[in-house]
């Protein structure tokens, strides 16, 4: 897989898999421009680390959820590494917090759909008239999407499981201009997300029914969204691809 000549956005990818992705795919040769919001410490570390490794890479903050900020950093993108933006991971997103259908309001509810598919939908709109034939988008889905989720993530799977809908969608629509858009569906992952989120008994418990008796790990993730952004997987659009140990299958 050789990425060189090619600019990627990486959203949210300062840390966990976003850090991963960031961090394979400049190792391949991409140009890689390091979304992030919360964590500019992470950002800059991972901006480090590439940077140590003969990469070229900038980090850019950025608020998903505001159209002007998406357009922005396309823009930042296009001023640090020129017109054209090869490959786009939409890798922001967030469980928020787990509540359940009695605990959420209207605005929890809008503000997790606007992180998680909102933000997708902006990015592509701003991203679109950069990419040239031959372009892909890689969008984060999740297991949750396919199977609800786990005790109070019922807002955060809804949006995941639109993900995987959208993705499908802008397969067909942007397949004639040459640009395919594939999602990746994780399943457990060992990252801050389920430090925060999930019990360590909740956790043992999806890894012991996991064929592969154990959680996966964020470079493993990383790896398949190289594999989607290279030329390996030119005839790969519109497809929703599980990662998950084969805890489920499509």
């Amino acid at each position: 897989m050789k990425l060189q000549g090619k600019t990627a956005i990486v959203t949210g990818g300062g840390r966990d898999i976003g850090k991963e992705i960031s961090i394979k795919l400049a190792s391949l040769g991409a140009k890689v421009v390091i979304n992030y919001y919360n964590t500019p410490d992470e950002a800059q570390d991972t901006l480090k680390t590439i940077k140590e490794h003969g990469g070229e890479a900038i980090a850019v903050k950025a608020n998903l959820t505001k159209w002007d900020e998406c357009f922005r950093l396309v823009e930042e993108a296009q001023q640090a590494f020129g017109n054209q933006i090869h490959i786009l991971v939409n890798n922001a997103g967030g469980l928020v917090a787990r509540k359940k259908l009695c605990e959420m309001d209207e605005e929890f509810w809008d503000f997790v759909m606007s992180l998680n598919l909102k933000s997708v939908f902006m990015m592509h709109k701003a991203v679109i008239s950069a990419m040239p034939e031959g372009s892909t988008i890689i969008n984060l889905a999740s297991l949750a999407g396919r199977d609800g989720g786990g005790g109070g993530a019922s807002a955060y799977a809804t949006s995941k499981g639109a993900v995987m809908t959208f993705t499908r969608s802008m397969a067909k629509e942007l397949g004639p201009q040459g640009i395919r858009v594939n999602a990746v569906c994780p399943g457990l992952i060992g990252t801050t997300f389920h430090d925060t989120f999930t019990p360590s008994t909740a956790r043992e418990a999806v890894a012991g029914k996991t064929p592969l008796r154990r959680e996966g790990r964020p470079e493993e993730v990383a790896s398949l969204i190289a594999c989607l952004a290279s030329e390996e997987s030119s005839f790969i659009t519109g497809a929703n691809i599980d990662i998950n140990g084969g805890l489920a299958f499509s």
